[in-house]
C-alpha cells in the first residue's frame, strides 16, 4: 500500500488514517501482551509508556507498509 488516497464515497482519504488505526490496535494488542507477561509492573510512566510505544509502532508500519 503505497502512500496515495484513498477514495470513500467522493471523501480523498489519507493512508496516514488507516495506518494511526492500524497502530493503535496493534499497541493495544501489544500492551496486553506485556500485561499478561507480566513485564507491565516494570514501566515507570505508563502514559509515557504508552505514547512512544504508539509512536514506534506507527513508525514502524509506515516503514513496512508505505514501501509496498
Amino acid at each position: 500500500m503505497a502512500l496515495r488516497e484513498l477514495t470513500l464515497g467522493g471523501v480523498l482519504l489519507s493512508p496516514m488514517l488507516l495506518y494511526a488505526l492500524l497502530a493503535l490496535l496493534l499497541t493495544g494488542a501489544l500492551r496486553l501482551g506485556l500485561q499478561r507477561a507480566g513485564l507491565a509492573r516494570w514501566i515507570w510512566h505508563e502514559a509515557l509508556f504508552d505514547c512512544a510505544l504508539y509512536v514506534c509502532v506507527l513508525a514502524g508500519l509506515m516503514a513496512v507498509l508505505a514501501t509496498w
